[in-house]
């Protein structure tokens, strides 16, 4: 190899990558038992924290596009966990909000993912300090990121 640098061992992108990838898979089956994907859940997370919220800041807060995010919430909305409503004062946007399904739902997922997270982390040696240590590193690269991001944009 003539560039140690693509070495898959000196890839920050491949650890972050993997990482991702297992803790969603791990997620797959209480949220199959849900009947929610990932992005899905995510989407929950956010109008279980703040019900009644415009599609751009849904979109925004999970650093997505509107356009990802609005396929995802007409098939929650078919299946009953959501609905949407043009706003009162702009017509364009749109408000979604939690039904009554939806709001159930949070309880189940209550009773399944923090334990069967915790389970399926419990064989990590890392500790609850660590998880936040590392969640507190992850926010200042993509805090980085974003801003760099931003400014190539202009």
């Amino acid at each position: 190899m003539a560039h140690k640098e693509f070495l898959l061992d000196n890839q920050i992108c491949f650890r972050l990558y993997t990482a991702s990838r297992l803790i969603t898979q791990a997620y797959t089956p209480m949220l199959t038992e849900l009947g929610i994907t990932y992005p899905q859940y995510l989407v929950m997370m956010v109008l279980w924290e703040k019900d009644r919220m415009l599609v751009n800041d849904i979109a925004h807060l999970l650093m997505l596009e509107t356009n990802t995010v609005t396929p995802l919430l007409q098939r929650m909305e078919r299946q009953g966990l959501v609905t949407r409503k043009k706003g009162e004062e702009d017509k364009r946007q749109q408000i979604v909000s939690l039904t009554n399904k939806g709001r159930e739902l949070e309880e189940r997922a209550y009773a399944l993912i923090p334990s069967g997270m915790a389970e399926r982390l419990s064989a990590c040696p890392m500790g609850l300090d660590d998880y936040r240590h590392l969640a507190e590193e992850l926010d200042m690269l993509i805090d980085s990121m974003r801003k760099e991001k931003r400014q190539a944009r202009r």
